[in-house]
C-alpha cells in the first residue's frame, strides 16, 4: 500500500510540475515574452540550426540549387551591413546580390568609408512594402530620404561595377530573412 502512495505521490507531483512548466512557458501575456532582439535571436539560432543540414536532392536526382533560403535563414531577425552587387525585379518581387562588407568613419568628413568584403554574392528577396532610403551618391542628398523598390534597381543598376563596389548598405531582414529596409550610407 506504501508503495502504490509513492507512486500516486510521484506522479501528482510530475504532472504539476509539467502544467507548472507548460503554464510559464505558454501563457504568458504580451509582454511577458522576450523582447524583439532575444526573439530574433532565437528564431535566427533556430532556423540557422535546421538550415544547417545539406540540403536534400531534387525528385529528378538533381542536385538542389543554392538560392536566397540559406543566407536569408542564416541572417533572418538581423541587421547587416553589406555590398549589393546587383538588383533585379521579378514576377513582383525585388532581389539583391549582397555580400557582407565593413563600414568605417571617414578620417576627414562626415561620411563612411567603405571596406569591401570578399566571397561569393548571394541573392536575398525584399518584402514587397521593404523600405528604401538612399543617400548620395545613390541618392540625392546627404541625408537619407525615401524610394520606391523600381528607382533604387534603376539607379543601382545605372552604375558600373566598378562603382558599385564602392557603396555600402545597411539592410534589416524579417524572421524569413526577406530584406524589409536598405538604406545606403553617405560616402563623400
Amino acid at each position: 500500500m506504501r508503495v502504490a502512495h509513492r507512486r500516486t505521490t510521484t506522479v501528482r507531483c510530475l504532472t504539476a510540475l509539467t502544467l507548472g512548466l507548460l503554464a510559464l512557458t505558454g501563457c504568458g501575456g504580451p509582454d511577458d515574452g522576450p523582447d524583439d532582439g532575444q526573439a530574433a535571436t532565437a528564431t535566427a539560432t533556430a532556423t540557422a540550426s535546421v538550415t544547417s543540414a545539406p540540403p536534400a536532392p531534387s525528385p529528378d536526382g538533381t542536385a538542389p540549387s543554392s538560392g536566397p533560403s540559406a543566407t536569408a535563414a542564416r541572417w533572418a531577425g538581423t541587421k547587416q551591413f553589406v555590398q549589393i552587387d546587383d538588383a533585379r525585379t521579378a514576377d513582383g518581387r525585388t532581389y539583391l546580390s549582397v555580400r557582407p562588407a565593413e563600414k568605417k568613419p571617414h578620417p576627414r568628413f562626415e561620411a563612411w568609408v567603405i571596406v569591401p568584403g570578399e566571397g561569393p554574392y548571394t541573392e536575398v528577396s525584399m518584402t514587397e512594402d521593404a523600405q528604401v532610403l538612399l543617400s548620395v551618391p545613390l541618392g540625392d542628398a546627404k541625408h537619407p530620404a525615401a524610394y520606391t523598390q523600381d528607382e533604387f534597381v534603376g539607379r543601382l543598376t545605372a552604375r558600373s561595377s566598378s562603382d558599385r563596389a564602392l557603396l555600402g548598405f545597411d539592410l534589416s531582414f524579417d524572421g524569413q530573412g526577406r530584406v524589409t529596409r536598405v538604406q545606403s550610407l553617405y560616402t563623400p
